[in-house]
């Protein structure tokens, strides 16, 4: 039992640091709810409810939340592919012009 009242605390205080530490080093964007001030209070003075509610209620995850678009692969992407159709158009029209012109080229001179 003296070992658990020994423990519990660091692992308290373990997860209060982690989770003030996350809170610092993430973009201000990602960020939730309140602002960075409030939430350090809100984890200093609710130690282990306050690290829940950031991890759970305050951050915005990396792989997208709240607004945030996600990465598309380029095969995937409607607007990608609209280009690259668009590019080839583009490309061929110039090749029938230059074909044109080649061909316009060759005809011999009237006289």
């Amino acid at each position: 039992m003296s070992r658990l009242l020994v423990i519990a605390p660091l692992i308290v205080l373990a997860l209060d640091v982690f989770a003030i530490v996350d809170l610092i080093l993430i973009e201000q964007r990602r960020v939730r709810a309140m602002p960075k001030v409030v939430w350090v209070i809100v984890i200093v003075l609710l130690p282990i409810i306050g690290a829940v509610l950031w991890f759970f209620l305050g951050r915005e995850s990396a792989t997208g939340g709240s607004g945030q678009r996600r990465t598309v692969a380029p095969d995937d992407d409607p607007s990608f592919l609209r280009n690259i159709r668009r590019d080839e158009e583009q490309d061929e029209r110039i090749r029938r012009l230059e074909q044109e012109l080649a061909d316009l080229d060759d005809d011999p001179p009237k006289d």
